[in-house]
């Protein structure tokens, strides 16, 4: 069963007109990110709630 995210923020790093990511919520509480050029018709990448946490703790550490 597909999930349905809502919510979609995308990155303060963006410059108008610019690429960038687009993060998303589920009802379930999972997480996605998608290409902001794709204007929502492109593929998702998803995480568990732990699975984003992990990443975000990670990517913050510099690992």
């Amino acid at each position: 069963m597909m999930k349905k995210f809502t919510s979609w923020r995308v990155s303060s790093y963006t410059e108008a007109g610019g690429s960038c990511v687009e993060v998303g919520r589920s009802t379930s509480g999972a997480v996605a990110v998608r290409d902001s050029t794709m204007h929502g018709k492109g593929p998702t990448l998803e995480f568990t709630r732990a699975e984003w946490v992990t990443l975000l703790n990670s990517i913050r550490s510099g690992r």
